[in-house]
């Protein structure tokens, strides 16, 4: 799930100015940066590509792929060195029963617009015509993007048992292309558990059918890693639901203490537990995403403090997105949602130097985040 709209501002929240103490350590204390890509579905919409809902970012897919690589290749222009596979929205909670029929194509073409968009880049690099983007990379990554199987920020809508009927096509058509799973927008620990023994599973089943000869270890025209074993990043969704405001009071700015509150998952369940369930399974990241940046900070130095204390290498990440507050608890595909007029490239990389200096090395943007932040956060971090 992953850029600003035109659409009119109805409510407007000034988000919390982080201590500028905090926001300046020493430098050789500051972790390396992986920097993520923004948001897909409003990047595109600020395009004029199909966009609506319950299709989202898929619709693109079929009517316009064209955007969706060029997006992408905007997105690695700007200096992201990860990319986000655009499936996030090829589920029967976005596609109804069309996901049966035609979601695993929709997959496989979103998986290879990605690895287009990384070949093309490649050729930018060979050209020596990517001076012009001083961080511009040509070592890019893809995620291949598992997103909630049941819609997002609806934890009770999960259902265990049809998980894996829904979570196969998205393994199988997207492994040939990427360099590891990004798990997104997890409202609990039970998805979050559940698509992980789901990964594990199926890679475990692809290497015995390499070992068996089954399959081929590799596609010629696609694979981007020699094994089907690839890192797994887990990203939670946080409840910022206390950051909502009252119709009556839409000029409220959110205050210090507002934004380190104890962070919670949309399920209620916290991030030390999260935490600590990830640290059991050894994934090799936890990410906070698709939440206001106000809530952000908290639950990283939640997470810092566990894996610190366990000496776990796991990573930290996050991504948040630009929804105005007063909207952000809604059921995720009941409308479009406005966009904060506050969260501007600039603002945007306050936050993300605080989240470097709490310990996130992997930092990137969820919807409404778009070329023009990461561009600003390539640059500076």
């Amino acid at each position: 799930m992953h850029t600003q709209t035109t659409s009119p501002m109805t409510d407007t929240v000034t988000a919390t100015q982080p201590n500028d103490s905090l926001t300046t350590p020493a430098h050789n204390s500051l972790p390396p940066i992986t920097i993520l890509d923004g948001g897909m579905g409003r990047e595109l919409e600020r395009r004029g590509a199909p966009f609506r809902q319950p299709e989202w970012s898929a619709l693109s897919l079929s009517l316009a792929p064209d955007s969706v690589r060029d997006v992408h290749l905007d997105y690695i222009k700007a200096g992201a060195t990860v990319i986000t596979v655009n499936s996030y929205a090829v589920t029967p909670y976005h596609l109804g029963d069309g996901f049966f029929s035609d979601g695993e194509q929709l997959i496989r073409t979103a998986a290879q617009l990605a690895f287009a968009a990384v070949q093309e880049s490649e050729k930018l690099v060979d050209n020596q015509q990517a001076s012009e983007k001083p961080n511009h990379s040509a070592s890019v990554q893809i995620a291949g993007c598992l997103p909630p199987l049941f819609g997002s920020y609806r934890p009770d809508l999960f259902d265990s048992k049809q998980a894996p009927t829904i979570a196969r096509p998205l393994l199988s058509a997207q492994i040939d292309y990427v360099d590891m799973w990004l798990v997104e927008t997890q409202s609990s620990i039970v998805e979050a558990q559940t698509w992980h023994q789901l990964i594990t599973g199926f890679t475990v089943a692809q290497k015995e059918a390499i070992s068996k000869k089954e399959i081929a270890p590799e596609k010629e025209t696609a694979s981007k890693t020699e094994t089907v074993a690839k890192p797994i990043w887990i990203a939670f969704t946080l409840d910022d639901s206390q950051l909502d405001i009252d119709d009556d009071d839409s000029d409220s700015s959110a205050e210090p203490s507002r934004a380190v509150s104890t962070p919670m998952l949309r399920s209620g369940e916290s991030v030390a537990e999260a935490v600590q369930a990830m640290m059991a399974l050894n994934v090799d990241a936890v990410l906070f995403n698709c939440s206001q940046p106000e809530v952000m900070n908290a639950a990283l130095q939640t997470a810092k403090e566990l894996i610190d204390k366990a000496a776990h290498p796991m990573q930290l990440g996050v991504y948040a997105n630009a929804f105005v507050s007063k909207q952000v608890h809604k059921q995720a595909n009941a409308q479009l949602r406005d966009m904060r007029e506050d969260t501007t490239p600039e603002h945007y990389l306050t936050w993300a130097k605080l989240w470097q200096a709490s310990g996130a090395n992997i930092i990137g943007g969820c919807c409404g985040i778009g070329v023009e932040h990461i561009e600003r956060l390539a640059q500076h971090l």
